[in-house]
């Protein structure tokens, strides 16, 4: 049943415009360069937070091997590192590392499933994801998954290709049942870009069961679209999905099972290509004006109804599912990247917005909530002045919840990159910083975290450092925030 605007404007009255949502979903909220001020000749001074309180690990401190500046206290560990280290098959390790899940392996080891962000040809990569026989979408194709199998103490790594032959697998998202989706950032067809096939879809990865990898198969029921990342609603089966491009700007989308359907292993690859509804959503304000376009909250607490809209033409066969929509018809939003499940909802990045959309930022965070059909704006991150300075946060991309309270968030921004976390109650703070400078002493650059996500036992940090390839495992004294 659709919310009304007119229910919406009446449950607003109720609730005070703007700002209905608390408990453990409270506002996140991040204010624009305000982390910049309190930047230290030792390092990023994050311990007092927004607030005043003690807050974060302390200052970050320079790594002397350059590669990952932490807290005092804190370590990493290479895990992966394309060129150095191998799959059980020889090959190197794929290059361009992105999304990642962690889940529970045999004799007490952790599993990941690790997305390589590889667009085009193969020949365009020196280190595409290998083409092993019964796991290939499409020969053509450089992108797809690695599974790393890390032992109970870090001691030992294994990896080796969960599904080769897709095309710019960017972000994803953990099933309930224990399995990857792997999305595939891209609307190339069959004769495009060297492709053989049709791209831009959803593909099942099972970090347990190699057997269940074999012929891979596209979801197309969830849409062919250039797709960032996904989360499974485990109460009511809907699928959430996020969209990355421009001209015009992408969507948000939901999908909702057929009638009957019941979730779990391999399950998704025997629906109908046109099974469920494929939505996109229509957001409208507190007083039940229609919203185009997402960037236009520019206050954390706001809070959007949503109504849902069926997509025409779910596959694209002829024009991008983006375009099907008339202006008027739902609400846009740049950059959609990372999601994650968690507090009964869903978190979802917008990494930024410039130019094309009605209001610039450097990042924004949603909650939406699936009872009340709201999203709130938890993070709200101004335009950085000066991204090559340490301080200010920008472009938020993968995003997971930590098991200390709060978010955990990757920086895909301009310069400096840093993984950071964000609280409940509206202070952010830094966990590590990008040391590798792959440009030069004149110019130096720095490329963007991803796949940031904790183990099971919650002891250690995954993250990737995309470019040239790197996993890497964080421990240290974690403890609560906020």
């Amino acid at each position: 049943m659709p919310l009304s605007r007119r229910d919406f404007a009446r449950r607003s009255a109720y609730t005070g415009a703007g700002f209905a949502l608390v408990g453990s979903a409270g506002v996140l909220a991040t204010a624009p360069g305000a982390l910049a001020a309190e930047a230290t000749e030792e390092g990023l001074a994050g311990v007092e937070g927004h607030g005043g309180s003690s807050l974060g690990y302390g200052p970050l401190i320079a790594d002397p091997k350059g590669i990952l500046a932490l807290p005092k206290g804190f370590s990493y560990k290479i895990i992966t590192r394309t060129g150095e280290t191998k799959l059980e098959s020889g090959e190197s390790t794929p290059s361009n590392h992105d999304g990642t899940a962690t889940f529970e392996g045999p004799r007490g080891a952790t599993l990941l499933v690790n997305n390589h962000e590889l667009a085009g040809p193969r020949s365009k990569w020196p280190h595409p994801v290998p083409l092993t026989e019964g796991l290939v979408y499409d020969p053509a194709a450089s992108g797809g998954c690695t599974v790393v199998e890390v032992s109970k103490h870090g001691d030992h790594v294994t990896e080796w290709v969960g599904i080769a032959g897709t095309a710019t697998n960017c972000a994803g998202g953990r099933t309930p049942w224990g399995t990857w989706l792997t999305c595939e950032e891209t609307e190339d067809k069959a004769g495009q870009n060297g492709m053989t096939k049709d791209h831009g879809y959803v593909f099942e990865v099972d970090p347990h069961d190699r057997k269940a990898n074999r012929d891979p198969k596209p979801i197309k029921a969830l849409g062919r679209y250039a797709h960032e990342a996904v989360v499974v609603d485990p109460k009511r089966g809907h699928l959430y999905l996020t969209e990355d491009a421009s001209g015009p700007n992408g969507l948000l989308y939901r999908w909702v099972p057929p009638h009957g359907f019941e979730h779990g292993r391999g399950k998704l690859d025997t629906l109908k290509d046109d099974a469920g509804v494929l939505q996109a959503p229509k957001c409208y304000d507190s007083g039940g004006n229609f919203v185009d376009d997402l960037s236009r909250a520019t206050k954390i607490g706001t809070v959007y109804g949503v109504d849902w809209a069926p997509v025409p033409d779910r596959d694209a066969k002829s024009v991008s599912v983006r375009k099907q929509f008339k202006d008027g018809e739902i609400t846009r939003a740049r950059k959609l990247e990372g999601m994650w499940w968690g507090d009964g909802g869903a978190y979802i990045v917008s990494s930024y917005a410039r130019e094309e959309s009605p209001v610039q930022h450097d990042g924004q965070v949603w909650f939406y909530d699936p009872k009340r059909r709201t999203l709130t704006l938890k993070v709200l991150l101004g335009v950085n002045p000066d991204p090559s300075k340490d301080g200010a946060f920008d472009g938020p991309d993968n995003i997971t919840v930590s098991p200390y309270g709060g978010l955990v968030i990757a920086e895909d921004g301009e310069g400096i990159q840093h993984l950071f976390g964000a609280t409940e109650d509206g202070r952010t703070y830094p966990i590590a910083r990008n040391d590798l400078n792959i440009g030069s002493a004149e110019e130096p650059e720095f490329s963007e975290f991803t796949g940031v996500v904790f183990s099971p036992d919650g002891s250690t940090l995954y993250a990737n450092i995309q470019v040239p390839g790197i996993m890497l495992a964080i421990t240290g004294p974690w403890r609560r925030q906020g």
